[in-house]
């Protein structure tokens, strides 16, 4: 049977464990700037108000932020999108690449993996090869 001090233990350990502390961010989204933002308002200066003109400036500038970050993430969905489709209409053509030896090989290209998410892997014979790394095309 285990003794206090060491389930007390255990639980002090556990309970560090899930305290860790937050990650910082690395770059300023929407939720720092409206931070910012809020603080700007709470400790501004009640004789002279923030300007309206200034207020309106700063919330479009989130807005527009939030726009381009959307597009940035659509963009680089579209391009995935792209791969993956440029990469499985590959299957059954002949396709060339260079190796880590740097000899040129070249087969057909049987079947493509979509697995680790990042750029298309190209299977010709048994070599797995990105898709960024071939070098030429020809029909079978």
């Amino acid at each position: 049977m285990p003794t206090v001090d060491s389930i007390s233990a255990a639980s002090r350990a556990a309970a560090t464990a899930d305290t860790a502390p937050p990650a910082k961010k690395q770059a300023m989204d929407a939720e720092v700037f409206l931070q910012l933002l809020v603080t700007q308002l709470s400790n501004q200066d009640p004789s002279s108000p923030m300007d309206t003109n200034q207020m309106m400036a700063q919330t479009t500038q989130l807005a527009m932020m939030e726009q381009l970050t959307a597009l940035t993430t659509t963009s680089t969905e579209s391009f995935a999108l792209s791969m993956r489709q440029t990469a499985a209409a590959l299957i059954g053509h002949e396709a060339s690449y260079v190796d880590a030896e740097g000899v040129t090989r070249t087969g057909v290209v049987s079947r493509v993996s979509f697995a680790d998410g990042g750029v298309p892997l190209v299977v010709i014979g048994d070599a797995s090869v990105p898709l960024d790394s071939l070098s030429g095309l020809s029909a079978a």
